[in-house]
């Protein structure tokens, strides 16, 4: 599954995804306390990658995050710019960030890992690690099973993890848990899991 292909399949159905979830009441009142119990605070800059709408980056800003989304579907950045003005919002590619080395004081990854190949996450996590500060943070959310496996998202293909093997990449890309939330299945929701975890100093 290359980005290209989620670009197009997001683009396809923007409108209806910002209908359905561009908000942050349409946020696990969980998830909303654990992104900002993990992200508020924090000295710099905060990049929301694969930002969406820009919903969860008003909240962080809301905070008095210094935040800013980052997303790689234009539909979304023009939503996000039109909806919450006073944010910052840019299109691009997690992939490949136009920042600095160790300029970022964390990064929300909030189901914007979930496309990727397997093969390819460990890039994008060095990717991370690159741009973050010493001990900056890493959040993110993650559907979760038994053992690495594709399944039919309702927008394009999305992969689900064990958590413990997800932590594991995380820790060779220069990670460290720090906690993670765990949520089995609810109605249509599927198991997810929101990770926390500092850049490990050195």
């Amino acid at each position: 599954m290359k980005m290209e292909q989620v670009r197009q399949a997001y683009a396809s159905v923007a409108e209806l995804y910002i209908e359905l979830f561009g908000t942050s009441q349409q946020v696990h009142a969980d998830d909303l306390a654990f992104v900002g119990r993990h992200l508020a605070g924090r000295p710099g800059t905060v990049l929301d990658l694969g930002c969406g709408p820009g919903h969860i980056t008003d909240y962080l800003r809301s905070l008095g995050v210094d935040a800013m989304g980052i997303d790689m579907v234009p539909e979304f950045i023009a939503h996000a710019r039109a909806a919450h003005p006073n944010g910052r919002y840019q299109l691009g590619s997690m992939e490949n960030l136009a920042v600095a080395n160790h300029s970022i004081a964390g990064i929300l990854a909030w189901g914007s890992l979930i496309h990727l190949p397997p093969e390819d996450l460990d890039g994008v996590l060095a990717e991370f690690r690159r741009v973050m500060a010493p001990a900056g943070t890493l959040v993110l959310g993650l559907f979760v099973g038994d053992e690495v496996a594709a399944f039919d998202h309702k927008v394009v293909t999305a992969y689900r993890w064990p958590v413990d093997e997800f932590c594991e990449r995380l820790a060779r890309a220069g990670f460290t848990e720090v906690e993670r939330l765990q949520r089995p299945s609810e109605g249509a929701h599927r198991p997810h899991a929101a990770i926390a975890a500092i850049a490990t100093v050195g």
